[in-house]
């Protein structure tokens, strides 16, 4: 038994040891491309604006719904705001650290991977630290920008646990995406070109949160509660904050599961990825 804890604690230090190493590649590379981009300032400006403005589409296309209707699905328009700028944020976060993760279905075809895997750091943190764009931050403050207007604009009886709910909501949702991001790439180690169909999911997952889960049929709401649990980004938490039933009649207290949520999606994203890269086999000369 003594053996069995002495191997338990050396492979808990052996796993934190891997992660802190990936964390010190992840931010040097990152660095890297942080200071090519910055050295073309102007570049920068303006394809972050670019990118702010792109996303900023999506809430103009609520606007023009709204100027035609009072309420959607139920939900008033600071109440949808709320529910557009709590994903987008969530989901800027999560782009901005792993959003090069489609790119690997590109390197399992072409044999770039390889010359990822004979270098001395974690492959995960070399393909989502690769081509680390910071014009993605445009997102982020986009998605801030319309949340703090909700903020504003919303008539909630704010209590403690309703304050602690928005940061709460915010990185447990960028830390579900997260998963999402990293198992879609360990599916393109057997799909090879599925960048779209991970798509599907990530981009597509964010703006099925951005409106009120009244609009859609119950099937698709247990789908993203129960199977790719992306209702715990914003949907549960801030129909807690909203004072909202949720359709599926679930309890209050699963608003308060998102952080848990998150550690287990990230548990089995980490899972996956092994699984896909030792599954890999290069493409040769």
């Amino acid at each position: 038994m003594a053996d069995t804890g002495l191997a338990g604690r050396a492979g808990l230090a052996g796993g934190v040891a891997r992660f802190a190493d990936g964390l010190r590649a992840y931010r040097m590379i990152a660095a890297m491309w942080i200071r090519s981009t910055m050295a073309y300032r102007a570049s920068f400006a303006m394809t972050a604006l670019a990118n702010f403005a792109a996303t900023g589409l999506d809430f103009v296309a609520i606007l023009l719904m709204f100027s035609q209707v009072d309420v959607l699905g139920g939900y008033a328009l600071p109440e949808v705001a709320f529910l557009y700028g709590a994903s987008g944020a969530a989901f800027g976060l999560a782009d901005l650290a792993l959003g090069t993760m489609d790119r690997l279905g590109r390197r399992v075809r072409d044999g770039t991977l390889d010359t990822l895997l004979v270098r001395p750091a974690p492959v995960l943190a070399q393909i989502a630290a690769d081509r680390f764009a910071l014009r993605r931050l445009g997102r982020i403050t986009q998605g801030l920008l319309v949340l703090g207007y909700a903020l504003l604009a919303l008539d909630i009886d704010w209590t403690a646990l309703k304050v602690l709910m928005i940061p709460l909501m915010l990185l447990s949702g960028a830390g579900i995406f997260g998963a999402v991001f990293i198992a879609g790439g360990a599916f393109q180690f057997v799909a090879q070109d599925a960048a779209e169909v991970q798509n599907s999911v990530t981009y597509g997952g964010n703006t099925l949160l951005q409106y009120p889960p009244t609009v859609f049929a119950k099937d698709l709401v247990r789908g993203v509660t129960f199977v790719v649990p992306l209702a715990f980004v914003n949907w549960l938490p801030a129909l807690y904050v909203l004072g909202r039933p949720y359709p599926l009649g679930l309890p209050h207290w699963l608003a308060f599961t998102p952080p848990l949520v998150a550690v287990a999606c990230c548990a089995l994203a980490g899972l996956a990825w092994r699984a896909g890269l030792r599954s890999y086999r290069s493409t040769g000369n």
